[in-house]
């Protein structure tokens, strides 16, 4: 009955959906104020209905209500109760049931909380979101359904892909779904200014708060997917530029040039057309994303499903709305005429320049990812284009942006003087430098890889203390000045964060790539080998169970100079109603370095494959990308991204920018 009245509430939320794209947009343009407010009632009511038919698929999960088809085949009864509840979105169709459910907190939020949005713009905003909603609302009750029953249900059901029941990948899908569907209010906002011909500083405020709140989530997905990829695959990697990585990673770039175009509109009114654009792009990246893991046309470790039927009716989707989108900014993009100027040497231009850099950044990315399944289409040719590629492609283009992103922050708007901002950051650059020359002593290596890295990590660190502590202003003593600091607009410190974790990020990946070492062999029992100054001896291999696996655990002892620092357990894990084995990693963190542990196979002679890692700095990339979001969270908490307002005030003559 539960599983019915979920099917039902999905169905009626297509339906308000339907009302919720019309009805306020035939308000707006008739100035119909009844009709306007529709749109309020039904994106409410529309998330409402998702909401409980989310809850009945949950419920039947909890239960392992084996009768749903959906159940049967991605959960068991022996599962623990965590992967029982992840197992909802573990799979295609409850997957996109999660993605429409964020469209409709979407669609609600901007209903409850846009109440200073202009009555047409906020009723644009609201259709076109439910537009979005129809069509993945359409997609899956007519290609899938999650509901579907099973006329003779089996006794227990097939189990979750293993690789998936692990905490980091359970609430991997969430987060980045927020981060994928916070683009479609972008996308929303951009639409409705182009129905309505005009974009303004108002506009980019209100654009900013969705923007910012999608790449924060898109980050924390990101650097859960990575990590959940470190620990758990067992090949000691943090990134393999896999078709599906890169189409979250696509959305994260554009997200972030349309996040820096933005205040340029805000601040400026220029750059509108190009923030048009980003915002419509952004969202195409998302969908290309959603097309991608369930297409089958790239294959991917990640990928949800392998279905040229619904992935054709998704690249419909995708196209209908891209198509839609670039036409109507074809139309409209000249009657955004910007009206700020702005000198070569200023902040507008820094940040023109940092949307170039993003810009082409995903395009590489782009044609990397897309390139194999152009080559088989029109070349007859199976290609494969992986890290070397990538690395060799893409990293110049962060190594400049690294280098501008400090300077950027302080230039004065519409015009300065880039040797007065040089000067003031000059101790950053000196720092930056003297890492360099300290790297490039103590490494044992000729690469120039790691000691850049790490220098244009102190660079982008000291760059961005820099920056907060000049606006405390140049007068009074050091007490006054550590008093203004603390009164600084959270979204400064937001910036400075975001900045600084970035580059915290670009050092950790810098030193990892640069000075990593790896031993693979055949350990007895008692036999020990030294890496990177670390002694490793195996003590015993014994089995056991766990809740709906056996596993193969080592116990391996980890000393340095003679002193014990930690016992590692790696596992190699076997899930019988799967048929499908697991490498569990051991990792002994360090905030320097990692060692990284992976039992193998038994062989032959009685011993087993281990394999290790020495991971310097390797905890530095998820660190940062931890100080990015807080930056991002420190960003949406103030004033001025709750109420979309002007700056305020603060205490001591310090001016918010």
């Amino acid at each position: 009955m539960i599983t019915e009245l979920g099917h039902f509430a999905l169905i009626l939320a297509l339906v308000l959906a339907c009302v919720q794209s019309t009805v306020p947009l035939v308000g707006a343009h008739r100035r119909w104020s009844g009709w306007m407010a529709v749109g309020d009632t039904a994106a409410g009511l529309q998330f409402l209905m998702i909401s409980l038919s989310f809850a009945a698929l949950t419920y039947a999960f909890v239960v392992s209500d084996f009768s749903l088809r959906l159940v049967a085949l991605n959960s068991h009864s022996a599962k623990p109760m965590l992967y029982k509840v992840t197992g909802v979105w573990g799979n295609h169709e409850g997957s996109m049931l999660l993605w429409v459910l964020i469209v409709a907190l979407f669609g609600a939020c901007a209903a409850w909380f846009g109440t200073n949005l202009p009555p047409g713009l906020r009723a644009r905003v609201l259709a076109v979101q439910g537009m979005i909603g129809v069509a993945f609302l359409a997609f899956i009750v007519f290609t899938s359904n999650p509901f579907l029953r099973l006329a003779v249900p089996p006794l227990d059901g097939q189990d979750l892909n293993p690789l998936l029941q692990d905490p980091g990948l359970a609430f991997h899908p969430p987060f980045l779904y927020i981060g994928y569907v916070g683009l479609s209010m972008t996308f929303s906002f951009a639409v409705a200014a182009l129905i309505e011909g005009r974009v303004d500083a108002a506009w980019g405020r209100w654009v900013r708060p969705y923007t910012l709140a999608a790449w924060v989530f898109l980050t924390i997905g990101i650097a859960m997917g990575s990590w959940w990829a470190y620990y758990e695959l067992g090949w000691g990697g943090f990134w393999f530029w896999d078709p599906v990585e890169n189409a979250s990673f696509m959305p994260w770039l554009i997200a972030a040039a349309l996040l820096h175009s933005a205040i340029v509109v805000e601040k400026r009114e220029s750059l509108k057309s190009w923030t048009i654009l980003l915002a419509i792009i952004a969202f195409g990246f998302s969908m290309i994303g959603a097309f991608i893991t369930r297409s089958g046309v790239l294959t991917s470790v990640h990928a949800f499903a392998n279905d040229p039927e619904r992935g054709m009716f998704l690249l419909g989707i995708t196209a209908m709305f891209m198509m839609g989108g670039l036409t109507m900014f074809a139309a409209r993009a000249g009657a955004m005429q910007a009206r700020g100027v702005f000198a070569l040497s200023s902040r507008e231009s820094m940040l023109v320049a940092n949307n170039v850099l993003l810009g082409v950044s995903a395009f590489v990315v782009f044609v990397g990812t897309i390139w194999p399944l152009v080559a088989e289409l029109f070349f007859d040719r199976k290609l494969s284009v992986g890290a070397p590629f990538f690395n060799m492609a893409f990293t110049p283009f962060m190594v400049v942006l690294g280098a501008l992103l400090p300077v950027g922050a302080m230039m004065p708007w519409k015009r300065g003087q880039m040797g007065r901002t040089l000067r003031v950051l000059a101790p950053a650059l000196l720092f930056g430098l003297a890492v360099v020359g300290l790297a490039w002593a103590v490494q044992s290596g000729r690469s120039l890889l790691g000691p850049v890295g790490l220098g244009l990590g102190a660079w982008l660190v000291v760059g961005s203390a820099i920056d907060l502590w000049s606006r405390t202003g140049a007068r009074g003593d050091l007490g006054s000045r550590l008093g203004r600091l603390g009164r600084l607009p959270r979204a400064d410190w937001g910036k400075a964060t975001a900045h600084a974790g970035l580059g915290v990020t670009m050092a950790g990946v810098a030193g990892l790539l640069a000075w990593e070492a790896e031993d693979i062999r055949v350990l007895n029992t008692g036999e020990s080998f030294t890496l990177a100054g670390h002694t490793i001896t195996l003590e015993a291999v014994r089995q056991t169970e766990g809740p709906n696996y056996v596993t193969t655990i080592a116990d391996m002892r980890l000393t340095k100079n003679g002193e014990t620092i930690g016992v590692m357990r790696p596992e190699k894990r076997f899930y019988p109603v799967a048929e499908m084995p697991t490498t569990e990693a051991a990792i002994h963190n360090g905030f320097l370095r990692d060692m990284y542990v992976v039992i193998g196979d038994p062989q032959d002679d009685g011993g087993w494959a281990v394999r290790t890692y020495y991971k310097p700095l390797a905890n530095w990339i998820w660190g940062g990308a931890i100080l990015m979001s807080l930056g991002g969270f420190l960003s949406l908490s103030d004033r001025r991204y709750r109420v979309a307002a002007g700056a305020r005030k603060v205490p001591g003559g310090v001016p918010a920018e």
